[in-house]
C-alpha cells in the first residue's frame, strides 16, 4: 500500500467515525456541555494512553520537539474541539455545516500560502460541488445575525484546517499527544458549564466508546493520515461526515433526514465518488507506464 492509498484510507476512516457521533449523542440523556466534558475526558485518557506506548523507546534526535510545540498544536486542537459544540449551542447545525463546508478551501489557501502548494483542479471542483451539495443541506438557512455561533463555527474550520497543515509542516511530530492535550483543554473549557453528578454506569459505557473513538482515534487517524494527501483533499474527504452522520441515525432510529439532505447529501458523494474516481484512473495510468517502462 503506497502512502497516498495509506492516507486516503485513515481519513476515509476517521471520517466515518465522526459521523457516528449523532448515533451516541440519541442513546444519551445528557444535556450538552455534559456530554462534551466527558467525551473529552474518555478521548484524552485514549490518546494519553497512545502516547505513554509510543514513548516506551526515546525518540532520535531528530525527532524530539521542544514542550512548547506540542502545547500550541494541542491548544489549537482544543480551540477546534470546543469550537464545534460551542457552535452548535449558539447557533443552527446548518450554519455550522454551510462554515464547515469551506474547510477543503482553508486548507488549500493556508497550504499554499504556508508550504506554496497548489491544489489539484480535480480537489477544487469536487469542493464546489460538495459546498452546493452542503447548501441545499441547510436549505440556504444561514442567519448572518447569528454571531457569536458563526464566529465559534469559522474558528472551529480555521483552527481545524490549520492543524492539518501544522501536521505536514512537522511530519516528526507526535499527534497523540498533541491531540490529548487538545481534548484536556477542551475538558477544562467545559468544566464550569457541566454536570458535576456520574452519570449511570450504562451512559459512562457509552460515553466511554464515543470519546474513545469520536474524540480520540478519529482525530490521531484524520491528522496521521492528512499527511500523507493533500490537506483539500482530506478535507473533502471529510464533508462525508455530513452524508453519513444523518445516514446512520435513518438507520438506527429511523430519523428522516428529509428531501433537502437526501439531495444534498447526494451531491457531496457524487464529489467525492467523482474525485476519487479520477485518482483511481491516474494512477492506474500511472502503474502501467510504469510497467510499460520497465519492460
Amino acid at each position: 500500500m503506497n502512502g497516498r492509498t495509506y492516507g486516503i484510507l485513515l481519513v476515509s476512516i476517521a471520517t466515518v467515525m465522526w459521523s457516528s457521533a449523532g448515533l451516541f449523542v440519541r442513546l444519551l440523556g445528557l444535556d450538552t456541555w455534559t456530554t462534551l466534558g466527558w467525551r473529552s475526558l474518555f478521548g484524552g485518557l485514549t490518546l494519553l494512553v497512545i502516547s505513554l506506548y509510543q514513548n516506551r523507546r526515546p525518540a532520535p534526535a531528530g525527532e524530539k520537539h521542544a514542550i512548547g510545540l506540542y502545547l500550541f498544536a494541542g491548544f489549537i486542537a482544543g480551540l477546534s474541539m470546543f469550537g464545534y459544540i460551542g457552535a452548535l449551542k449558539f447557533t443552527s447545525v446548518a450554519n455550522v455545516l454551510a462554515i464547515y463546508a469551506t474547510t477543503p478551501f482553508i486548507c488549500a489557501g493556508i497550504a499554499f500560502l504556508w508550504m506554496r502548494e497548489r491544489a489539484e483542479r480535480r480537489v477544487l471542483i469536487a469542493s464546489g460541488i460538495a459546498l452546493i451539495g452542503v447548501l441545499v443541506v441547510v436549505g440556504f438557512a444561514a442567519r448572518p445575525d447569528d454571531l457569536a455561533g458563526n464566529g465559534l463555527a469559522l474558528l472551529m474550520t480555521v483552527s481545524f484546517a490549520y492543524l492539518l497543515i501544522f501536521a505536514r509542516r512537522h511530519p516528526t511530530l507526535k499527534l497523540a499527544p498533541v491531540n490529548a492535550v487538545g481534548s484536556g483543554l477542551c475538558l477544562l473549557l467545559s468544566l464550569p458549564l457541566m454536570s458535576h453528578q456520574i452519570p449511570p454506569p450504562s451512559e459512562l459505557a457509552i460515553l466511554a466508546v464515543f470519546g474513545s473513538t469520536t474524540s480520540g482515534l478519529a482525530y490521531l487517524l484524520f491528522m496521521t493520515g492528512s499527511r500523507h494527501i493533500q490537506a483539500a483533499e482530506a478535507g473533502l474527504i471529510g464533508l462525508l461526515d455530513i452524508v453519513l452522520g444523518p445516514l446512520w441515525v435513518y438507520l438506527a432510529f429511523g430519523e428522516n433526514p428529509g428531501m433537502p439532505t437526501i439531495i444534498g447529501g447526494a451531491l457531496i458523494l457524487f464529489s467525492v465518488v467523482w474525485y476519487m474516481w479520477g485518482r483511481l484512473r491516474a494512477a492506474r495510468a500511472l502503474s502501467r507506464q510504469r510497467l510499460k517502462n520497465a519492460a
